[in-house]
């Protein structure tokens, strides 16, 4: 009589593994892939202008940030096209090139030794429209099958595990402008349990009429039609955010597999990471709590702190209490603060993540990308904001990030030895 053998799955190790970046896919506004996003970036180059995926002309906010040269039919399969929706082309496309960016095949590891976690905020909410439109205006016959699941927030997840054919430990963070960062932390907590790979980052894309109406009552939109002048995070004329669309697929490793297998690069190491919520409304930001439990977690103090990809809301309110907590925890203008979204706007679960890729990307090269537009901050906050390029000796990063709702995650990155 035979029998199948159960899948081997990792063991638990005893001991704390070190989580390492291999691999770095982005699809961003400025930018497709990671160094054509990267010299965008350093040149100030910003993806922001008015509103191509659907017409906007008759809503109060009409920029955004959109991924303008993606031709999905390039990169992605034909039978996948029917199924997945703007967002989801966008995150297969990112995770294939983390992948090969990594030198990994995903064939040759443990068929449950590599698992996928992404950020999400909304799901699909293109894909899911434009099956309800159908479903209004014809009827449930011209309804597709795939919108069963092609809207779900964990399709970014589900379709780039069944893509490669990935069976291990899986996951979706929704918590806005924050998942990317807490994606990765739940990365690194995988990883320490004895999983040697995982796919982790975040894609966000929700530039159609469903997505766009919850953000306008928000009442936190910019709507400023000067694609120069509508996000300005930390300037004295800030008034509200733009959004955008794309992000970042990570490859997070442990740091021995890696070096086993021989891997071509490490972009740099996850060294600290803490999340925190705000309390009601009227009481203080946790912000600054989730920064210090993530320099403790790192086993750092502020003084280790090189360079800060900030939350850079956008909104006045939001940051003074963002200034307000660096300048507690760094002391008045000791540390240099940017925000690179200013050229790609918050790109709702992919910002967190992007962000995190360019802070690698920083200490790779030894340099601090700029914040556009904004000129010199608000002459109440008492941050040093970076508005052209600067060179600078980096070895650890912070990147801060909040979500609509109360979430706070810091994340701190270590320049590759």
């Amino acid at each position: 009589m035979s029998s199948t053998a159960a899948p081997v799955r990792p063991a638990v190790r005893t001991r704390t593994a070190t989580t390492v970046v291999t691999g770095l896919g982005i699809t961003a506004p400025n930018g497709l892939g990671t160094e054509a996003y990267w010299r965008a970036t350093l040149a100030g180059e910003s993806g922001i202008a008015p509103v191509t995926r659907f017409d906007a002309s008759a809503y109060p906010s009409r920029l955004a940030g959109e991924v303008r040269d993606y031709v999905a039919e390039e990169h992605i399969p034909s039978r996948l096209m029917p199924q997945t929706d703007h967002m989801t082309r966008l995150a297969l496309t990112a995770a294939d090139w983390a992948l090969k960016d990594a030198g990994i095949d995903t064939a040759e590891l443990p068929e449950y030794g590599i698992g996928v976690v992404t950020s999400a905020s909304g799901g699909a909410v293109e894909f899911g429209q434009r099956e309800l439109q159908n479903l209004w205006s014809k009827g449930k016959e011209y309804v597709s099958a795939y919108q069963s699941f092609a809207w779900f927030y964990a399709v970014n997840t589900g379709q780039i595990s069944i893509r490669h054919k990935l069976r291990g430990p899986s996951g979706v963070l929704l918590t806005e402008q924050a998942g990317g960062i807490d994606a990765v932390g739940q990365a690194r907590r995988h990883i320490r349990k004895g999983f040697p790979v995982v796919i982790t980052g975040g894609v966000d894309a929700a530039i159609c009429p469903w997505g766009w109406v919850p953000q306008i009552a928000s009442g936190l939109m910019s709507t400023s039609d000067d694609p120069a002048r509508a996000f300005l995070p930390f300037s004295p004329e800030a008034s509200g955010y733009v959004p955008g669309e794309g992000g970042a697929i990570l490859v997070t490793e442990d740091a021995d597999s890696a070096r086993e297998r021989g891997a071509a690069r490490i972009y740099g190491e996850i060294a600290g990471y803490a999340a925190t919520l705000d309390p009601a409304p009227g009481r203080p930001t946790a912000l600054r709590r989730a920064v210090d439990n993530a320099l403790a977690d790192a086993r750092l103090t502020a003084a280790d702190i090189d360079v800060v990809f900030a939350d850079a809301a956008g909104v006045p309110a939001a940051d003074r209490a963002e200034a307000e907590a660096l300048a507690a925890i760094f002391g008045p203008r000791a540390v240099p603060v940017t925000a690179p979204k200013s050229m790609t706007g918050r790109l709702l679960a992919g910002g967190a993540a992007l962000d995190v890729a360019t802070a690698l990307l920083s200490l790779r090269d030894g340099v601090v990308p700029p914040t556009v537009n904004s000129g010199a901050a608000d002459p109440g906050y008492a941050i040093d904001l970076v508005t052209e390029v600067r060179e600078a000796r980096l070895r650890n990063a912070l990147i801060v990030a909040r979500g609509h709702g109360g979430f706070n995650a810091a994340l701190v990155v270590r320049r590759a030895s």
